[in-house]
């Protein structure tokens, strides 16, 4: 009997990536091991790029092992040195004939204030986070495009001071994404950006000891601080594969792991789970239904005025809003559908489960009101564009406390 694996807990089949090949870097250990685990499972044969030679080695045998030889073959590779690179590709074509899908998880990190990190530090950071992403495009793509087919992932992190070395080339992913996806609009080929949130690997393990005195807390503080952004090592990795299934709906886009799983229907969060809190009447679940439906409709309407905006001043309202609401936008649309498919069933359970952060997004509507105060000039203009965001705040407001059990 197969053993259950989370992957297939969901809407995707063993058939969903069917003869697809994909390129997983860092896939030794950690995510990117559980990644291609989760990749071969939905039918793709899976190449395991790794510097380590004994990890990835047990990686590919892991995978052939339970998903049927064939599944997974080692290469390894140095993401930082084109040679290595090119070599990796023209392995690649070798072994299975093409290369249709590339995801970029192979990270080094080092943390620290940034007048402390030593340049030798940023150039490691740069050579693996940034560089190495470049040199896997520029050694894939052309082969995509001429198939007109193709899905490339970067892997982003969301951090703050003391990880200046490892985030800011973990951002510039982001941005490389992007920009690849507008330069291959018009084709099959498509890019995204996938952030796993914070994942009790070694590696993280190793990082939070090291940050949790820079920021004055003990590790056991700073992983309490972040248990609702936690995913296991599987979740995180599944979630990439889901990413990749879906690649049509998140082109361009940067999301996560959790949104990924809530979009191929898996339940990351366990059944074991209670709805601890929520104990809503029926009259109760119409009202946060009927809020979740404005708050959403509300949130797309935004969204679709970004897109009339210049790029610039596009991208600068979309990080504002990632930064003030937790996550990007089309994740928050994603969530908020399925709380309100939720609310809908009346699965309450389903609804706990879902951790929506809907205090996050009215904090984001207090903010863009002291960012009208700084820009709208017209005091009758002003108060009527407050008065209309006060009534987004408290709307989210009033389905944080219903969905939270508050009454």
């Amino acid at each position: 009997m197969e053993k259950s694996i989370l992957i297939g807990s969901g809407s995707l089949t063993r058939a969903s990536l069917a003869g697809q090949v994909a390129i997983v870097t860092g896939a030794g250990r950690g995510i990117g091991c559980e990644a291609a685990h989760a990749l071969a499972w939905l039918g793709a044969r899976v190449v395991i790029a790794e510097i380590d030679k004994s990890t990835g080695k047990a990686a590919a045998e892991r995978v052939a092992q339970e998903m049927g030889a064939g599944a997974a073959t080692f290469i390894q590779t140095d993401v930082g040195d084109e040679r290595s690179v090119e070599r990796l590709a023209r392995q690649a074509l070798r072994a299975y004939g093409k290369v249709d899908v590339v995801l970029n998880n192979a990270t080094v990190w080092s943390f620290g204030a940034v007048k402390d990190n030593p340049i030798r530090d940023w150039d490691a950071s740069y050579r693996v986070n940034l560089r190495g992403p470049v040199l896997l495009a520029r050694a894939c793509l052309p082969g995509m495009l001429e198939r007109d087919y193709g899905v490339f992932v970067c892997v982003s992190s969301v951090g703050d001071k003391y990880m200046g070395t490892y985030e800011v080339h973990k951002a510039a992913q982001v941005h490389l994404a992007r920009t690849l996806d507008a330069e291959l609009e018009g084709t099959g080929v498509c890019a995204f950006t996938i952030g796993p949130g914070l994942v009790p690997t070694a590696s993280a393990q190793a990082g939070v000891e090291l940050l949790a005195p820079l920021y004055g807390k003990t590790v056991e503080e700073l992983w309490a601080m972040n248990a609702e952004h936690t995913l296991s090592v599987e979740a995180a990795g599944a979630g990439f594969a889901a990413a990749i299934a879906l690649a049509s709906r998140f082109r361009g886009q940067e999301i996560s792991s959790r949104q990924a799983l809530i979009a191929a229907g898996i339940d990351f969060a366990g059944q074991e789970q209670e709805a601890a809190g929520v104990a809503l009447t029926a009259e109760e679940t119409g009202q946060a239904l009927a809020l979740c439906r404005d708050v959403r409709a509300t949130l797309a309407a935004q969204v679709n005025g970004w897109g009339k905006r210049s790029s610039f001043e596009r991208q600068w309202v979309q990080r504002d809003f990632k930064s003030n609401a937790g996550m990007p936008a089309e994740q928050w649309l994603e969530t908020l559908e399925q709380l309100e498919h939720r609310l809908e069933a009346g699965d309450l359970a389903a609804v706990a489960r879902l951790r929506a952060p809907l205090e996050r997004l009215a904090c984001y509507y207090e903010h863009y009101q002291e960012l009208a105060r700084g820009y709208v000039k017209d005091p009758q203009v002003l108060e009527e564009q407050l008065r209309i965001v006060r009534g987004y705040q408290e709307a989210a407001e009033r389905l944080a406390a219903l969905v939270s059990g508050g009454r």
